[in-house]
């Protein structure tokens, strides 16, 4: 038997560095943009010192990818940073094999968040190192002390905020004036933050102080700053854009009339300190500015009551300019006439908008009138009734979707928690981590899930009964007198979606549930 010769097997080593080739990305990040717009500033600073120490590890197989992850002015607080978001999509494309950063808050304030990024890594085969704070994040022991760090940071965070607050609260009392958007009259000293007198301004906010008590009413006093061509304040953001420099509306100049600085004084939470800065304003100006704009009901959107039973309250819209029309009234005694005012019209002058104003009892009637003729005809009130009917099923059935959706993720997710409970093999810091997560998602799921039962309540509670309203429209005449002022406003929310009121021919468009149940018919604008 002839002997064979051994195989021969021939084995091609692979170089070295392809073998542990380690491809690194340095992540950077700065809370504020102060300072973004220098030549060399804290993001290159910190770079600068995570290239240096990749360089040092050459002999390792490190090397920089070119792709640059930089969050300028990003708070470390939560995950909403496009850089972050960027160098997740890189590391579940497997393109980057260790994350560099040049401390550990960089990365991330929040110890639930930067749990969640250093299991993403650990899927991946990603790891984690700090230049300033050299951890082994492929040990408990490492990740442990990672941990304890990241808590001390968030407690700092948390603790400089409350600082902050305290130290804000403290110089309001005091007077101070300690931020926010400047205001007609007055500029901020660049040097020490505090408020100077603008002559200019100063001179015209003692104007509209004047104006106001010449007319006793705000809309005159929009007409003539109209007319002078005067506008709110104007001043550049830090980023240098431009803010305010707007035609004055009727809510600015009772926003101006009400600020208690032109007087000299600080608000803080309701109470008023003597503030650092010159007041503009004498008191008993001040005063009897006060005192009118409270007799004349000026309250600036507050109070929305259906006193006076306005019916289309929130329904009602102006056809040319398609803003809503607001219910207002005028006392004369012993009468009171109501009318329905186009908001652009009230807000920005008669001029603003064709329609204006319509008589309230007027419109109203027109809508009830189309009801009646709604209730005469059966093949509409039919077509209504199945509208009515078909909206509420159409809300339930998002709510019940809606209430699936989340019964599914609490399901996934405490399936995902057994698991991790079960898990030996894992750090227990790591899984300590998972589990927390974890914990804090499954309790918001059931908050919503509290918060969508509730929903469905007010849905269920709130349904139309398709016999009550098929009733109803049948006996309308009978009926509608009987009715409560909230019995009479749920029933009109029932039957109608929208009314459009164009003030120049005088029509008025009535949307009902149903596409086909429409009626058109003329208002009467005659003041009632």
């Amino acid at each position: 038997m002839r002997n064979r010769r051994p195989r021969q097997t021939i084995e091609i080593p692979l170089p070295k560095a392809a073998a542990n080739h380690v491809r690194c990305a340095v992540y950077t990040r700065k809370s504020t943009e102060e300072g973004l717009e220098q030549d060399f500033n804290s993001l290159d600073a910190q770079r600068e010192a995570a290239e240096a120490y990749i360089a040092s590890q050459r002999h390792e197989g490190w090397s920089l990818i070119p792709e640059r992850f930089d969050d300028g002015g990003y708070t470390g607080a939560n995950m909403d940073r496009p850089a972050l978001a960027k160098l997740l999509t890189a590391v579940e494309a497997r393109k980057v094999d260790c994350v560099v950063v040049y401390k550990v808050d960089r990365l991330s304030r929040s110890l639930l968040d930067f749990a969640r990024l250093m299991e993403s890594f650990d899927r991946c085969g990603v790891s984690f190192v700090s230049v300033t704070q050299q951890f082994n994040t492929t040990s408990s022991l490492g990740r442990l002390t990672l941990n304890i760090l990241l808590s001390f940071a968030q407690f700092e965070r948390e603790l400089i905020s409350e600082r902050t607050r305290d130290k804000m609260s403290a110089a309001r009392k005091k007077g101070k004036w300690v931020g926010g958007h400047p205001v007609l009259g007055y500029d901020i000293d660049p040097n020490g933050g505090r408020l100077l007198v603008n002559t200019a301004e100063g001179l015209q906010v003692k104007e509209i102080f004047d104006l106001y008590l010449r007319h006793n009413s705000l809309m005159p006093v929009v007409h003539q700053l109209e007319r002078l061509g005067w506008h709110t304040k104007q001043w550049k953001t830090e980023a240098g854009r431009e803010r305010g420099g707007k035609p004055f509306i009727k809510k600015a100049v009772y926003m101006l009339l009400t600020n208690p600085l032109y007087t000299g004084f600080v608000n803080h939470k309701g109470k008023l300190y003597p503030g650092e800065h010159e007041a503009l304003v004498d008191e008993a100006t001040w005063n009897l500015v006060q005192s009118n704009l409270h007799h004349n009901g000026h309250t600036n959107g507050g109070g929305n009551k259906n006193k006076y039973g306005a019916l289309l309250r929130g329904l009602l819209f102006c056809v040319p300019c398609g803003a809503p029309m607001v219910h207002t009234y005028t006392a004369r005694e012993p009468k009171l006439y109501r009318y329905y005012v186009c908001y652009n019209a009230q807000q920005k002058g008669w001029k603003a908008c064709e329609t204006k104003s319509v008589s309230a009892p007027g419109i109203e009637t027109a809508v009830l009138d189309s009801i009646r003729a709604l209730g005469r005809d059966g093949k509409l009130r039919a077509q209504v009734v199945a509208g009515v009917e078909a909206d509420d099923r159409s809300r339930r059935a998002q709510i019940e979707a809606e209430q699936t959706e989340l019964l599914k993720k609490l399901h996934k997710l405490n399936g995902d928690l057994a698991r991790n409970a079960a898990d030996k093999k894992s750090g227990s810091a790591a899984r300590f981590d998972r589990i927390a997560g974890l914990q804090q998602e499954i309790e918001a799921v059931e908050r919503k899930l509290t918060e969508v039962a509730l929903k469905m309540k007010a849905t269920e509670e709130s349904a139309a009964d398709p016999y009550e309203i098929q009733r109803t429209l049948e006996r309308f005449e009978l009926i509608w007198d009987s009715l409560t002022t909230r019995e009479r406003d749920k029933l009109i929310r029932t039957l109608v979606t929208k009314v459009g009121y164009d003030g120049r021919t005088g029509k008025v468009t009535i949307g009902f549930r149903h596409a086909q149940g429409k009626e058109l018919c003329h208002a009467n604008t005659n003041n009632q």
